[in-house]
């Protein structure tokens, strides 16, 4: 197998791998729990359902941006949680609360790290404006080297012209191919079964206890807990002869 060290560029995804989405969520979703007669619902299931909904809207309308997407399925997801359905404000607000969602702790120190020896792209379900927030705020301004979201490629991960856009844009760009990239990312359904059906080579953050995203079969070419495990690793293969 070959070495972090011998690759050049790292592909990521951002919202589960960079920012801690779910808690984002859980904390957006908080009050408007609260409104609906401060109903406790476990956090299990709503990450579930919120997941379930998520996913089918981008199946159904792949061209839908992202904040836009997550205003649609919150109406989707509180008929199915038997909860009083959204007003349009509490549903924007819900769309545009993707800057609020906090990054990892590790996450900002660890990009520095990595971005010594690899070129760092942005691979996300995600819309441009919202990431722009997100970017500015809690990824503090990282300069990542390319930026690709779903509203740019008109498509979500897990399909594959996602990967293949990433590809065609890495080698026009940064003039590497395939052999060079590792898909860095959290979520097993997002990222790493479509890029091991593509021949991408993967690094697993896990971020134990993250709930979606996950699949009984687990693929990854490396594995670790944290962004910080990962830079810790190539630290260790540059230092060693």
């Amino acid at each position: 197998m070959s070495n972090l060290k011998d690759f050049r560029v790292l592909s990521f995804d951002v919202y589960g791998t960079l920012i801690d989405y779910e808690t984002g969520i859980l904390s957006a979703l908080e009050p408007l729990l609260k409104a609906n007669n401060g109903v406790d619902i476990p956090c299990l299931r709503l990450l579930e359902t919120y997941h379930e909904f998520e996913v089918k809207q981008q199946q159904e309308t792949p061209e839908m941006p992202y904040s836009q997407l997550l205003s649609t399925i919150l109406f989707r997801m509180f008929d199915k949680l038997g909860l009083a359905s959204p007003t349009a404000e509490e549903s924007e607000t819900f769309g545009s609360s993707v800057a609020n969602w906090p990054a990892f702790p590790d996450t900002v120190a660890a990009l520095r790290r990595l971005a010594k020896h690899y070129k760092l792209v942005v691979l996300s379900n995600i819309d441009r404006d919202s990431f722009a927030l997100t970017n500015s705020g809690p990824l503090e301004g990282f300069p990542f080297d390319l930026v690709i979201t779903a509203q740019d490629i008109g498509s979500y991960k897990p399909n594959p012209r996602n990967f293949e856009y990433m590809l065609e844009t890495v080698k026009e760009k940064l003039d590497a191919d395939k052999r060079h990239v590792i898909q860095t990312a959290q979520s097993q359904f997002h990222d790493h079964h479509p890029a091991r059906a593509m021949g991408i080579t993967s690094a697993w953050i896990v971020r134990p206890g993250a709930i979606m995203g996950n699949r009984e079969k687990v693929i990854y070419t490396w594995r670790f807990d944290t962004l910080g495990g990962m830079a810790d690793a190539l630290e260790a293969d540059l230092k060693a002869p």
